[in-house]
């Protein structure tokens, strides 16, 4: 006979994001889990592996649910695209119930657990997304007449995805949301054709 959870695997996972979300992996331990979710230890290790592997699985989870770049990606209305994921960004980075958590592949990025290579995968995988996403939004600014003569996409798209990396640390970190919006908008302006 198989054996039966007797607790919900995904609503589970759902709640150890926010744990690795809001903590970091290097500071929580396996005991903070079992706190949380109310699990013991066997379970977890049943069902998620090590401390490493929920990790791994949660940061997956994070990337899947809570991704902002799909509007971004579908958005060819060019820099007020950017405009407006940066907005979105700073938003729901400042304020709400996650507000000062940041993001949790800039916060593997500026942390310890990008050791694991299959973490940097992940993290590799979801910044070239971000790039790529931030590329075709200034290339369909281009085709619009919208960026400044000589503005180079590849290199602008570079540098706004290190900004939305910047955006994400500095909120964590609780930069107030006017100071990150205006250096948001001189980055934008910095590439923008002039009225």
């Amino acid at each position: 006979m198989a054996d039966v959870k007797h607790f919900d695997p995904d609503a589970t996972l759902d709640t150890v994001v926010r744990l690795f979300w809001r903590q970091g992996v290097a500071t929580t331990g396996i005991q903070d889990i079992v706190d949380v979710t109310g699990l013991n230890r066997s379970s977890l290790y049943a069902t998620f592996g090590g401390k490493q592997e929920l990790y791994r699985t949660a940061l997956e989870r994070y990337v899947q649910d809570r991704s902002r770049l799909g509007r971004l990606e579908e958005d060819d209305r060019g820099l007020p695209a950017v405009t407006e994921f940066f907005a979105t960004l700073i938003e729901t980075r400042c304020t709400g119930e996650f507000a000062g958590w940041g993001c949790m592949i800039s916060n593997a990025h500026a942390g310890t657990e990008n050791g694991d290579p299959a973490v940097r995968a992940i993290l590799d995988r979801q910044h070239q997304r971000l790039r790529t996403a931030l590329h075709t939004a200034l290339l369909a600014a281009r085709r619009q007449r919208q960026l400044a003569e000589g503005a180079d996409p590849d290199s602008a798209a570079d540098i706004l995805a290190l900004l939305a990396h910047g955006v994400n640390l500095r909120s964590r970190a609780g930069a107030d949301a006017q100071e990150l919006h205006g250096t948001v908008a001189a980055a934008i302006a910095a590439v923008a054709r002039g009225e």
